[in-house]
């Protein structure tokens, strides 16, 4: 049994090398031949996990948070075009359903997918018996999401977001201090003091429209940021995703109503709409996109949905 072992360094303020090394050690003790890659930037990662994935190995397994598991997302669910408009996979799908499985040792400061596959969080030893338990067994085909802008492709497990939040995380990005949860909040507050609707046009399924919005998310998963449950009846193996759109608000109901995400209570609002769907072009002018909380960058974007182009160790 050999897998290769991702982990950043960076990751969670420098505690990444002691995770990975950590889990490296389960798997060693599991009888698992393990190759630890670890590199100062997440381009050489991106690289180092390509390589490895085309040498052969019986699992992909990713130490950290949300960016780490978009970077094994998108290190494995690779298909040779894009889907039609029905959604569907196209003829010669390659994905990874029969290939290189994705293990996750969530140790991060998110960890959306880990909680939606209900994995173990921030428990190494307990992550990694789940991992082995599930390459046992098979493990677990989910859909992906998959964004194409300018030729080239961006893959996701949870949420798409180009609004709003997308502009709060590229504030919060550019900043060293504070860490943590207290630096998106502040970002938030001062995003929000200049913040206006969004002029987005949106192809939904071949029907195009324009929309004034304050964010717009396409969710192949239910949550992003830490649990912000923007789509809450979101599944991962419905061959669809959820549009979610917010529009216009003024300043003080964006604020009251935006914290609702975390337990779902927004999906009553008036202003907010959610549907399903398979296909989405996205059209702002000034607007970054964000998938699994990694900068995708700017609109527009063709984003689709892969049934079961993954298999996951869960």
């Amino acid at each position: 049994m050999k897998i290769a072992l991702a982990v950043n360094p960076r990751a969670s303020f420098g505690r990444g090398r002691h995770a990975g090394g950590a889990a490296a050690e389960c798997f060693r003790a599991a009888g698992a031949e393990v190759e630890l890659l670890c590199e100062d930037s997440y381009a050489a990662l991106a690289a180092r996990v390509a390589d490895a994935v085309a040498g052969g190995v019986d699992a992909l397994v990713v130490v950290g948070g949300d960016g780490m598991v978009h970077l094994g997302v998108n290190a494995l669910a690779a298909v040779p075009a894009v889907a039609g408009a029905d959604g569907g996979a196209p003829e010669g799908f390659t994905g990874t359903a029969a290939g290189t499985p994705l293990g996750i040792i969530p140790t991060g400061t998110g960890n959306d997918l880990a909680r939606m596959l209900e994995l173990p969080r921030h428990d190494i030893p307990a992550a990694v018996e789940r991992v082995l338990a599930a390459l046992g067994s098979g493990g677990r085909r989910i859909d992906a999401g998959r964004a194409v802008s300018a030729g080239r492709t961006h893959w996701f497990a949870g949420v798409l977001s180009a609004g709003f939040d997308a502009a709060v995380n590229e504030r919060a990005n550019a900043w060293r201090w504070p860490r943590g949860q207290s630096r998106y909040n502040l970002a938030m507050l001062r995003e929000l003091a200049g913040f206006t609707a969004i002029d987005y046009a949106l192809t939904i399924d071949g029907e195009r429209r324009r929309q004034g919005a304050m964010l717009v998310s396409v969710a192949n998963g239910r949550s992003m940021g830490g649990g912000m449950a923007i789509a809450p009846e979101a599944s991962l193996e419905d061959g669809l995703l959820d549009l979610f759109v917010v529009h216009p608000l003024s300043r003080a109901a964006l604020l009251a109503v935006f914290p609702k995400v975390f337990t779902g209570r927004h999906v009553g609002h008036p202003a907010v709409e959610l549907r399903r769907v398979r296909r989405v072009v996205l059209e702002a002018d000034g607007v970054v996109a964000y998938a699994d909380g990694e900068r995708l960058g700017p609109l527009p974007l063709t984003i689709d949905v892969v049934p079961g182009a993954l298999r996951v160790l869960a």
